[in-house]
This record gives structure tokens, sequence and C-alpha cells, in this order.
């Protein structure tokens, strides 16, 4: 047996979102189901420095998941540290669900075309998150693209969502978004949580969380939980609380620990993942509709992309 050194760009380094961690949490999992003896490197996204170049020129593979890294203008706007200083240590890496930042009209600038045709892997197939981020990469001439969806969509199976209660529960577990800020749409979805549930949890996703919902909450009484992912794991053990709030990441959390969610769609990554996927997804311009969504019965069905998802990790296990 071979043991591969495999380099992963894990995004929860020199990060205040912890929604990261929840991706990170799901591309670890399945990276570790394809190589369960083999070696892993975490790497940082951005500070690609001599230390980060020395691990990723020994790597035998470079994965890189579940994340917004990519847009039209990467020299503008950088999810990723890639350049034209750096991008050479870098070549062969392979997209596990990456995504596409929000919609852009403009054209994929030549600077980002190079260092992606130069960068991503043209070996094994790349796997992005949605129907949007596919299209964009096929027009630069990659080929060699599937939509998958997220990681952490992969274990929402039809046997999984059918055990998801499809009525409201007592309680629910609320979340915000800091940098997405609208107090007159976020005080309604906190209005309605008042109405409709008798306790009110609030998990702080990101680090600015705290100060904004102290502006949105007032006097509404909630129960704050640790910013932490084991703790709010743990609020999500109760079989008798929902999910509803702006954070994409926490209610595709709550979907994984069995709880009913109503996520609210403030960008395009909800929005596509919706569209592609049917995750539980109510467009914040539909806040109209929210009471009556909470107080239906209504089941969750994910259209999973099996076959996709199969596809890519199978390319793996062929070339052993």
């Amino acid at each position: 047996m071979i043991m591969k050194k495999i380099s992963v760009f894990d995004t929860t380094i020199s990060d205040f979102n912890l929604g990261n961690e929840i991706i990170m949490d799901s591309v670890y999992k399945h990276l570790r189901e394809i190589f369960p003896h083999d070696f892993f490197f975490k790497l940082p996204v951005m500070e690609i420095t001599n230390y980060t170049k020395f691990y990723l020129n020994q790597s035998d593979l470079i994965f890189f998941g579940g994340t917004n890294s990519l847009s039209s203008r990467m020299e503008w706007y950088k999810q990723w540290g890639l350049n034209l200083r750096n991008f050479r240590s870098m070549r062969g890496t392979i997209m596990m669900g990456i995504g596409w930042w929000q919609y852009q009209k403009s054209g994929i600038s030549w600077y980002t075309q190079f260092l992606l045709k130069n960068v991503l892997s043209k070996k094994y197939l790349l796997s992005v998150r949605d129907s949007y981020t596919k299209e964009k990469l096929n027009s630069i001439g990659f080929d060699n693209v599937i939509n998958t969806g997220c990681p952490t969509l992969w274990d929402l199976t039809p046997e999984h969502c059918s055990k998801i209660k499809k009525n409201k529960s007592d309680k629910v577990i609320l979340t915000l978004t800091d940098y997405a800020q609208k107090p007159k749409r976020d005080r309604q979805i906190v209005d309605q949580a008042v109405k409709n549930y008798q306790k009110i949890y609030l998990w702080l996703q990101g680090a600015g969380d705290f100060e904004y919902a102290k502006k949105i909450l007032g006097q509404t009484k909630v129960e704050l939980i640790d910013p932490n992912l084991a703790a709010y794991d743990k609020i999500l053990d109760d079989p008798n609380i929902d999910y509803l709030g702006t954070r994409l990441h926490a209610g595709i959390r709550a979907l994984q620990r069995g709880r009913r969610a109503i996520i609210i769609g403030i960008d395009n990554r909800a929005k596509e993942m919706h569209e592609d996927f049917n995750i539980p997804v109510l467009a914040a311009e539909d806040l109209d509709k929210l009471d009556q969504l909470i107080n239906s019965n209504f089941e969750t069905i994910i259209k999973l992309p099996s076959e996709n998802i199969s596809k890519w990790k199978q390319q793996f296990l062929a070339k052993e």
C-alpha cells in the first residue's frame, strides 16, 4: 500500500464564519471515506506562503471544497489567495462543491481565465455546487465539470429526509447574518418566530452576528447558543426544535441533524441550491408567506444528484 499525501485548502483557517466549519466537516468526512488510509494536510486558503507551497509541492492530490472561491474578476474579488506568483504550486487542484461568488453579468476576465486554466485539474472531474457555477466554467472551456451540490448535502438522502418532521415544533433556533443587514426584513423574521414558537434560541454563526442581533431583537427574549459547532449540534439534538434564519449552512446543518428547516434566501447560493436541489428556502422577497409556511406541514425532499456524487467519488477509487 502506498500512502498518499493529500492537501486540502481549509476555509476554517483564519476565518470568522462557522459556516465554513460546517462545510469542512462534510468535506473531510467524504474525503476520508474515499481515502481512509492516506495523510491529509490542512492548508490556508488565503495566505499562500512558502510553507504552504512546500506542502503543496509534496502532495499527490490537492482538494478545495465547498465555498464561494470563484468569481469573474479574481484580480479584484479574492476568496482564494491564488495569483500569478503562486499558481504553479497549486496546479492540479480538484474542486469539491465549489461555487461562484454572486451573480455576475460581466464576462470572465483574462486574468481569471488564465489562473483557472493553469490551476484546476484536467485529469479529474471538477465538482461544483450549482448549475450557475458549472455554466461559468463551461463558458471558458472546462468540459470536466459536474454539478454535485455542496458536500454538506451529500448525506441528505431520501431515507434521511423521510425522518425529518413535517409539522411545526414548539421551539426554534434563529440565525441572522451580520454581513447582509436588512433590519426590516430580519425583524419580520423575528416577529414570526415570536408569534409561532414558545421558545426561541439564537445561534451566532459569524463573529459580527451578536452586535447586529442586539439591534434587531430589542426586548425579544431569546436564549443564546454559544458560537461553536458543538453547542449548535447539541441544541439540534432536541427533536422538538425547528430552524429558521438567513444563514444557509446553519440551515443545512439542521437538516443534517434531522431537523425541520426554513432557510431565508438572501443570496445566490440559497437560490441556486433551492432551484437545483430543492433545499427548503423561502426567498427574502416572499416573507409574507412565512407565517403560512411555518404553520403548514411540508416534506423535506432533497433532489440529491446521487449519480454525479458517485461519479465524482468513483474516479479516485478507479485510479487506485
